[in-house]
Formats: structure tokens, sequence, C-alpha cells
């Protein structure tokens, strides 16, 4: 004899709209609790494949559906069964479809799916050489071109999926490949938005893991790239023209005016973190030194006081020291 349980997540599949929408609702209801998620997921094979089906079906049943989806795909294996159903590929036509009214829940989706390597494969479609990183290129220009200034940004919390995807190599070389300029387009993108802040440094981070084989397609962005990971570390400072002369002219620009300083440092210490791996390789420290970074870094250490980010100024710092002796003594010998 069937469950009551069982019996709910029968009526998700019911043909009668009122009675389908009730039992969506209560099974969203059960997804808030741990209890229920434990209890649900003992129907996984069941409930799973009906709520993705009615993703796609009008507000007042996807809604609930999604938010159902979303908490269930806290739990790991949870996930991983909505990756093996192909819960990406059914996220991504809904979520572009022109009558699609939860795309913030379906972005929330993709990023807990792609908090596992499954996830992140079955959403850079690597199985699928000719469809190979559309998706990723949908939601990079979705982001960028979606205004966070409105009430709602539905598209915010593809700073995550971004981070997500650049955890994994093939995820960086993809965002790194010249001929889609998906970390370009990432990197221009400014927003007061803290989570989207966070997103775009802890992307560029991540692919700066890169910088050994990559270094040069990182620097080709270089005009973009240095005011994105300086300004988080310049405070509000004006910079005399001697500081600024050397430097972009975005970057130069922004350091002669008074400006709000960036207070978050969990950004301060990616960006630290991204620098500190481009300074790693000779080139990088160069192209460094080349924009008077090293300026920056001085000022912005001297009014740090977040113990993280003092360490990762540290750390940089010391590599562009070692660098500074090595010049010195080169001279001195030279002399």
């Amino acid at each position: 004899m069937a469950t009551e349980l069982e019996e709910l997540i029968g009526f998700l599949s019911s043909p009668s709209p009122p009675v389908k929408k009730l039992a969506v609702d209560i099974v969203r209801d059960y997804t808030g609790s741990e209890d229920g998620l434990e209890s649900l997921g003992k129907y996984a094979n069941v409930v799973l494949p009906s709520l993705s089906r009615l993703v796609g079906e009008k507000k007042v049943v996807s809604e609930p559906a999604a938010q159902a989806l979303v908490n269930l795909s806290q739990k790991p294996e949870l996930a991983a069964k909505m990756v093996e159903m192909h819960m990406v590929k059914t996220s991504m036509e809904t979520l572009y479809r022109q009558d699609c009214e939860i795309t913030s829940l379906l972005i929330m989706l993709l990023v807990n799916l792609t908090q596992l390597d499954a996830g992140i494969d079955s959403l850079l479609q690597s199985a699928d050489e000719k469809m190979h990183g559309l998706y990723v290129s949908k939601l990079v220009r979705s982001f960028c071109s979606s205004s966070s200034e409105r009430k709602v940004d539905p598209f915010e919390h593809v700073a995550s999926v971004l981070v997500n995807i650049s955890k994994k190599e093939e995820g960086r070389k993809l965002l790194l490949d010249q001929k889609r300029c998906l970390l370009k387009q990432i990197v221009r993108h400014d927003s007061k938005s803290l989570l989207r802040k966070r997103g775009v440094t802890g992307t560029i981070r991540n692919c700066c893991f890169e910088a050994e084989n990559q270094l040069q397609n990182l620097l080709l962005i270089s005009e973009f790239l240095w005011p994105a990971l300086l300004l988080p570390l310049a405070g509000n400072k004006v910079y005399s023209e001697e500081d600024t002369r050397k430097m972009p002219l975005e970057l130069a620009s922004a350091l002669s005016i008074e400006r709000e300083p960036v207070t978050d440092p969990e950004i301060r210490v990616q960006a630290l973190e991204a620098i500190y791996l481009l300074i790693l390789q000779e080139a990088g420290r160069r192209a460094f030194w080349s924009v008077n970074g090293p300026r920056i870094l001085q000022v912005g250490y001297a009014g740090e006081d977040d113990p993280k980010a003092m360490d990762a100024y540290e750390r940089a710092g010391s590599l562009l020291i070692q660098e500074s002796g090595v010049d010195e003594e080169t001279t001195e010998t030279s002399s």
C-alpha cells in the first residue's frame, strides 16, 4: 500500500491543475526542512523527474517546483541524480524560453549543480564537440548585459556559476579561449552588486591558475585585467600624476579622483591571489611593474587591517621584493 508521501508525489503528475498545484506546494514546503529532504530523497527516482517536468509549466506551478529542486540540489547525492537526468540541459532550455518566469531560480539550481564535476561537464557540454561552450557563452552574455540596478537581478547568481566552472581546468580554458572572448567580457563587467563583484574577481583568480601556460592570453586583456585587479586594492587615495603616468588610461583615470573604497576583504584577497599567480611568471612581473602595480600594493597594504588580506599582500609583495633585490644586485655587479 502506498504511503502518504508516495501518494503526494503521485499527485505531481495529476491532470487536474488545482490538485497538481496543491501537491507541488506541499512538496516545496517539505524541502524546507532537513527531515523533509531526507524523506523525499528516498523517492528521488520519482520526485525529481516529476518536478523537472513541472518547471516548464506556468509560474503558479513552475515556481514551487523550481524552489523544491533548488532545495533538493543542496544534497550532493540528489544533485548528482539531477545531473544524470539532464537537469542542466532542462534548466538551460527553460531559461532561454521567451515565457520563462523563473530565471533566478533556474540560475540558483545551476549554481548547486555546478558544485559537482559532472554538473560542470554538463554545463560546458563537454561531450558534444559542436555545442561545446554554447551554454556558458549564453550565460556570460546574459550576465554582462543585464542590469544589477533593477530591484530584481535574475542573472546575478551567474557570478557563482562562473566561479564554479572556472575551478575546473576545462572551464578555465573555455573562458580563456581568445575566439570566444568570454573572460574579457567578464573582466569588463562592472556592478555595484557584491555578489557580482565577488563572482568576477573569483573567476579571474581561478583563471589565473592557468598563467603558466596561458599568460599571453591573460595579458592580451591587460587593459581591463589590471584595473579589475588593482582598483579594489587602491583605497580611496588620489594618486599623483607621477604614480599614474605608466598606468592604463582606465586605471589612471579612476585613481586620479576620489572614489569609494572596496570594503569587502574577500574581493581584495581574490584580487591579490590573482596578482600573485600572474607575477609568479617573469613576463607577468614585468607587465605588473610596467603599470606601476607595486605602488598600488604599497598604498593598499599600508591601509589594510584584514589579516587574510595582509597575508595576501605580503605573499605578492615578497615576489616583487625578491625581484627588486635581484635587479639591484645585478646593477651593482655590472658597475
